[in-house]
Formats: structure tokens, C-alpha cells, sequence
């Protein structure tokens, strides 16, 4: 039957009793398979850590300016790592910058999900976002 229009016959099911068998263009199916692997292969893109430094006497729209740069690598799905560094006698304030920092996370609340919330390595306040599911 397959000589006859001219296509082959696939083995689908080896392994049943009776094995199970199909009719079709191998070389088509091929073509078809390594396409939808490739477009996988596309799909499956590594997460980065994209990194956004904020400083201690950043002004509101400077704030919402890096919020929307943030916004931008939590949309191609990569993990955004914030950090803050304070110098002099900005260590005196360090409750000021982790409100500046929970605040940054507020405005990426519809985005992000906060992996770990602000914490203090020697001086600097790291924090981490990753896109909302």
C-alpha cells in the first residue's frame, strides 16, 4: 500500500503486539522534527543576572527610570540584582536605604517577585528580583 502512493511505512509502536505501523513521508516527518526542535532549543534561553546599581541620593524619576530599565530585563526573563552602595556617612542612614530599595521592589511589585529581600554585604545593600510568573 505505501509503494503504491508512493510514501513509506514508519514502525510507531515496536514494542505492542501487534506492532503498529503508519503510512507517511519519513523525510517530511524529519524535516518537521528538527524544525520543532530547533524552535524548543530557541525557547529555552538561559536566565541572566542583569545587575541595576542605585546610589543613596537617587532622586524620584532617576528611581522610577532604572524601575523601568529593570522592567525591561524582567520581561526577557532575566534576574535582576540590585545593589546600593553607601559611602561616608550614608552608613548612618542605613534604614533610608532599605526603604529606597523596598520601595524600587514596589515598583516592580506587577513584574517581579523579590528572591531575596535587601541585605548588607560590607557596604552595600544587595537585593534580588526575578520575573513574576
Amino acid at each position: 500500500m505505501a509503494r503504491e502512493v508512493e510514501l513509506d511505512l514508519v514502525e510507531v509502536a515496536p514494542n505492542v503486539h501487534p506492532p503498529v505501523c503508519k503510512i507517511m513521508d519519513f523525510g517530511k516527518y524529519l524535516y518537521e522534527q528538527k524544525k520543532q526542535d530547533q524552535k524548543h532549543k530557541k525557547l529555552q534561553k538561559q536566565a541572566e543576572v542583569k545587575g541595576v546599581r542605585l546610589t543613596f541620593r537617587i532622586g524620584e524619576h532617576d528611581l522610577e527610570t532604572k524601575a523601568a530599565q529593570a522592567k525591561r530585563f524582567l520581561k526577557d526573563r532575566n534576574m535582576v540584582k540590585v545593589s546600593m552602595m553607601l559611602r561616608g556617612r550614608e552608613f548612618a542612614h542605613m534604614d533610608l536605604a532599605r526603604e529606597k530599595l523596598e520601595k524600587f521592589a514596589t515598583l516592580l511589585q506587577d513584574a517581579a517577585t523579590v528572591d531575596q529581600p535587601p541585605k548588607k554585604t560590607g557596604n552595600t545593600f544587595i537585593m534580588m528580583l526575578s520575573p513574576a510568573r
